[in-house]
């Protein structure tokens, strides 16, 4: 599985990134956490308003940080 947390840098993209790495970590999940923070990437998603996750190419979340129970839901789909 593959893991994006696109933003800037931001504290909430920081959350988004720390919550993550913890349900990946607490879970056992087999999954690559890539931090996308150039602007024109996360454009290319259609995401207007950071932070985002996206799985597998796929948006799951933008311009909100979930918690991580429902981080957990969207990565075990």
């Amino acid at each position: 599985m593959e893991i994006k947390i696109l933003g800037t840098g931001c504290p909430n993209c920081k959350t988004l990134e720390n919550r993550v790495r913890r349900v990946v970590t607490q879970n056992n999940i087999d999954a690559r956490i890539i931090k996308v923070e150039d602007i024109m990437d996360i454009m290319s998603y259609n995401i207007m308003a950071t932070p985002g996750l996206v799985v597998n190419e796929k948006v799951m979340t933008k311009g909100r940080v979930p918690s991580e129970r429902e981080i957990h839901e969207l990565l075990t789909l």
